[in-house]
């Protein structure tokens, strides 16, 4: 597995086609993987093949993730983001389409470091989604555990 910046986890395709755009049009190089659904975010990390297998790639330095995920949801794979030391630090902003007030609680807290509601404008989109990879990946300092 090689080094990556944004670990995009989100099962809209147009979503994914949008916020790669956006992070182009903003010329914002980053290198992003994206999976389509929770299982499959779990298992990048956890997995048999999982990045936390001694001598594989860093951990990205953000995860945007979607709530609304086939097999295992957005939520559940924050909890266990956040529960295991090895991957509690990476951000991770919620980037979904709920507007729910429980979301948000239930989000924030299970530790997530910042909850954006997707904007229906796409330009608006395409500038949210270039704020989040400004702050979150070029700026923020971040603690890289190398497993």
């Amino acid at each position: 597995m090689s080094s990556i910046d944004i670990l995009l986890v989100e099962d809209n395709r147009h979503d994914i086609e949008m916020i790669m755009d956006a992070l182009h049009e903003h010329s914002m190089n980053y290198n992003v993987l994206a999976l389509n659904d929770g299982a499959k975010a779990l298992d990048y990390f956890f997995g048999a093949q999982g990045c936390l297998l001694e001598g594989t790639a860093e951990l990205p330095k953000l995860i945007m993730l979607d709530l609304k995920l086939p097999k295992v949801d957005g939520l559940e794979v924050l909890k266990q983001l956040k529960s295991d030391g090895r991957t509690r630090h990476i951000p991770v902003v919620i980037f979904s389409s709920s507007n729910e007030y429980r979301d948000k609680i239930e989000s924030y807290s299970h530790g997530a470091n910042s909850y954006m509601v997707k904007p229906l404008d796409a330009e608006v989109f395409s500038h949210s989604v270039a704020h989040i990879g400004s702050y979150w990946v070029a700026m923020n300092a971040t603690v890289y555990n190398k497993t």
